[in-house]
């Protein structure tokens, strides 16, 4: 993988990591709406990778597999924000969402379900459901998203290393897990059936006995549980 003078083959690398791009945007496409097309995920991808060849720093101890991944899938992520196609009212009725879960939580003691939900947002049952399809949409890796900025462990931050962001990301990583823990056990599996077995939303659907606009709907649910326990958790900090 590396010429004679240490750097990386470039050409070698790019057709082995071809297949991997086109992974990386068949998994985010199963999740975005028809007017995304799986060509421009690729584009975003094959860009991503010719950043990383470009950047990889051997000496950092990341695995060059692990720090082009990351920055395949941010390439994409960064193409699909800035298309910005999710409405202005979905996103503000997905934020009422999240702070009507996290009030929730904190006075029932227990993740509320989603005829409470519903009737805290002073919505039906029915409407609920709608949203939560509605904001499946604007849902780009929501659990990677743990810095603001798309930092990801590795990067090269600063010229003295990353001592103090490697700690962070530790301590973020740490809540992530406690929120998805306290997430019901059936979205939970879900949840490690769609980000750890990288199954799509009809598979999920499938094995769970469930439609896959209901996978949506409860992929939804699942990640605004963990945004509001998340944000709760940023405030006592």
């Amino acid at each position: 993988m590396y010429t004679a003078n240490g750097q990386l083959e470039q050409r070698d690398l790019a057709e082995e990591y071809i297949p991997i791009v086109r992974r990386h945007a068949l998994s985010l496409r199963v999740r975005l709406p028809a007017s995304i097309e799986l060509d421009d995920l690729v584009q975003a991808g094959y860009l991503g990778l010719l950043e990383a060849m470009q950047r990889f720093d051997e000496n950092n101890g990341t695995p060059f597999q692990a720090y082009a991944s990351a920055r395949i899938r941010g390439a994409m992520v960064d193409e699909l924000r800035s298309r910005d196609w999710l409405p202005r009212s979905v996103r503000r009725r997905a934020r009422e969402m999240e702070a009507v879960v996290s009030r929730l939580e904190q006075s029932l003691g227990h993740p509320p379900s989603e005829s409470d939900i519903a009737a805290a947002m002073g919505i039906d049952l029915e409407d609920y459901l709608h949203l939560l399809a509605d904001t499946n949409n604007g849902l780009i890796l929501p659990l990677a998203q743990l810095a603001e900025q798309g930092w990801e462990p590795g990067d090269d931050a600063d010229e003295d290393g990353t001592p103090y962001l490697d700690a962070l990301y530790e301590e973020q990583h740490e809540h992530l897990v406690e929120a998805v823990e306290a997430v019901p056990e059936r979205e939970r599996l879900l949840l490690a059936l769609y980000y750890q077995e990288d199954l799509n939303l009809k598979e999920i659907g499938s094995l769970m006995g469930v439609s896959e606009s209901r996978v949506c709907q409860l992929h939804s649910q699942a990640v605004a549980r963990i945004r509001s326990r998340l944000g709760r958790t940023m405030e006592m900090n």
